[in-house]
């Protein structure tokens, strides 16, 4: 049974570079940029998914074709991990900035204030939903908040559970909707949503409701530029995050590096030295890719 429906065909707004990096597709844009393309598909009528993929998702997407698949067949796909964006500019394909999730859910949030769009904050600890709606509509007033809710830990573990949430979201008509679930259950629950709500946009955005809440402290600026977030989020949760941070990604992050590295030093000693050692694609701005069935067992949710 294929995962993917078949790609349909849509009107190019403009052309984005897609960069492959620590085994996906990384779409090169800003976070500004980002926020554009969302807005012109919205107003095209147009809706999409929103990956931003760290290091723990691109070992995860490794480890797992499906998940891979998952990351790929979005429309849009930023790098949110420091290490992703290091590695493409190795391999010569380099991205201009880090695009977080928890970036993100605030500059597209101003977005629907300015333009009426409705949006829906699915997902993060009790009550930070309500809170995280709040503050963004405190930092952007007229923002249309249409719906909040924190669903419990394991309501996809049943048909009726997830379809439970789903319908809450479908019949408040969002234009937007931020996921904070945590890898992949958010992405598998917002592939079935794309198909009840094909004309909106999904950005699947891990701890970022609990970020815009208070609830989770988030890195400083300087350590997030530097890409130190993941220390800060470890001395902040060492119990949760240890094994993840330094058993399993910090490994994996340093093999993405070393590898960039040795590919970027075999090509500069070969006649092509000019050329980019990473490859680049070029996608149409709304062209959309697959969609998802909800086919795989339920992995451990990273957040």
């Amino acid at each position: 049974m294929s995962y993917a429906r078949p790609v349909t065909r849509r009107a190019a707004v403009t052309a984005a570079r897609r960069v492959r990096v620590g085994g996906i597709g990384v779409d090169a844009l800003t976070e500004e940029e980002a926020v554009r393309w969302v807005g012109a598909e919205l107003e095209a009528g147009r809706g999409g998914r929103i990956v931003t993929p760290n290091v723990d998702i691109c070992r995860a997407s490794a480890e797992d074709p499906i998940l891979n698949e998952l990351v790929c067949t979005a429309e849009l796909v930023v790098a949110d991990g420091m290490p992703l964006v290091w590695a493409a500019k190795l391999l010569g394909t380099p991205v201009p900035e880090r695009v977080t999730g928890a970036d993100l859910i605030w500059s597209l949030s101003g977005l629907a204030a300015r333009r009426g769009w409705p949006v829906y904050l699915l997902g993060g600890p009790p009550g930070a939903a309500r809170k995280a709606a709040e503050a963004l509509a405190g930092r952007h007033p007229g923002l249309d908040v249409c719906g909040v809710h924190a669903p419990p830990y394991h309501f996809d573990a049943t048909p009726e559970g997830s379809a439970r949430v789903r319908r809450r979201v479908v019949e408040a008509r969002p234009r937007l909707v931020f996921v904070g679930l945590g890898f992949p259950r958010q992405d598998l629950l917002i592939a079935e949503l794309r198909k009840e709500l094909p004309q909106a946009w999904f950005l699947g955005c891990g701890a970022a409701i609990a970020f815009a809440a208070g609830t989770v402290p988030r890195a400083p600026g300087w350590m997030r530029r530097i890409g130190l977030e993941w220390a800060f989020r470890l001395g902040c949760e060492p119990a949760r995050l240890a094994r993840r941070y330094l058993v399993d990604d910090l490994p994996f992050a340093a093999r993405l590096l070393a590898t960039s590295l040795a590919a970027r030093a075999r090509q500069r000693g070969s006649k092509g030295a000019s050329e980019p050692v990473g490859q680049v694609m070029r996608v149409p701005v709304g062209v959309a890719r697959s969609g998802h069935e909800n086919t795989h067992p339920s992995p451990e949710v990273r957040s």
